[in-house]
């Protein structure tokens, strides 16, 4: 498993993953999958730092892991509620999104933690957001910010508004049930 896992994501640092588990479950269940690879130089800014705004304002300064955002979600949760906060990085959901399958679970947890780690190692953070931005579902069937910005806004994330960045941003945690057009 060790040897296999560091190949996948040594591979993944140079390829672009060419599908993930969420893009097939779209596949089986009718939808389809729309996705345009855009390399990291020629998105948007504003699209990066819309994501770290919304997402991990700790990114760049983070091993991978918030433990204070992870310590305040459990503190959260552990008062009840129906809502479940998440403590999640940006690097802990591209190592979801990319090698896994988005039930939690504490073994699915657990493998997560393994491949935040390997990423966060074999490929520096340029390449895992430039992975976050091409594989995070941006609606349904709708994976990478390209791709969102073809679906909401008609045109290329290379040339996005500060606005069209924040609202794609904010489709993120929720991409089934929000839209870049109206988010709430």
């Amino acid at each position: 498993f060790i040897v296999l896992s560091v190949l996948w994501v040594g591979i993944y640092r140079f390829v672009p993953p060419p599908i993930t588990i969420t893009m097939l479950g779209d596949v089986i269940s009718g939808h389809g999958v729309t996705k345009d690879w855009m390399s990291i130089s020629r998105i948007d800014r504003d699209m990066t730092r819309a994501v770290i705004a919304g997402e991990d304002s700790r990114f760049c300064s983070h091993s991978g892991f918030d433990y204070a955002a992870i310590k305040k979600a459990f503190e959260r949760n552990a008062k009840g509620g129906h809502v479940i906060r998440g403590g999640s990085t940006i690097s802990q959901q591209t190592a979801k999104n990319v090698f896994l399958w988005q039930d939690g679970g504490y073994f699915r947890k657990g493998l997560e933690a393994w491949f935040t780690f390997l990423i966060e190692h074999l490929w520096g953070k340029r390449r895992i957001m430039e992975v976050y931005l091409n594989v995070a579902e941006t609606g349904i069937g709708t994976y990478g910010v390209d791709a969102g910005a073809q679906r909401y806004f008609h045109h290329g994330a290379d040339t996005l508004s500060q606005r069209e960045a924040a609202q794609i941003a904010a489709v993120l945690p929720l991409p089934k049930k929000r839209a870049a057009i109206a988010p709430t």
